[in-house]
């Protein structure tokens, strides 16, 4: 199948997830809501790096997420990454300095912004590839609802 047909619902409902939902129209996230990346740059490090009951954190949360990203952003651009990828090292990484918060920060960001402009483009794929597209949005809401589990400066607004 090619994606074309749903490349613009893709990238609204990743888009809202990340960069924030509007005021009207929202379907994932509360109206207005500010999404995961201005909810992360509340944050400190310190604050990212509190671990919870389980031994992760929010550090970890998003260095989970960024590496996710680019796997998929690896097999947008033709590679096959998925074969030797190495899911638990981001959990590993649960303490940031300051400087590591920002530059994991912009990591992530840098990824999603690949991943958007990747989803936008209409390509041919398997019901394999599509089920891991879809998937990687549903992946991204179920982190970002961890996140404000963990701590609420990063939550939205409530309907």
């Amino acid at each position: 199948m090619n994606t074309a047909d749903i490349s613009r619902t893709l990238t609204t409902l990743f888009s809202e997830l990340v960069n924030g939902a509007p005021k009207d129209g929202a379907y994932i996230l509360n109206a207005g809501d500010e999404g995961l990346l201005r909810s992360l740059d509340k944050l400190s490090a310190q604050a990212a790096s509190t671990l919870t009951t389980t031994g992760s954190s929010i550090a970890a949360h998003v260095d989970h997420l960024r590496y996710g990203l680019s796997l998929m952003n690896r097999w947008s651009a033709g590679e096959n990454p998925f074969g030797t990828a190495d899911w638990s090292t981001s959990w590993k990484k649960t303490t940031v300095s300051e400087e590591e918060w920002r530059t994991r920060r912009e990591e992530l960001r840098s990824e999603t912004a690949r991943w958007l402009d990747a989803l936008g483009t209409p390509r041919d794929v398997q019901p394999i590839e599509l089920n891991g597209i879809v998937g990687s949005i549903a992946h991204l809401g179920y982190h970002l609802g961890a996140i404000r589990q963990i701590d609420q400066a990063t939550r939205g607004p409530v309907e």
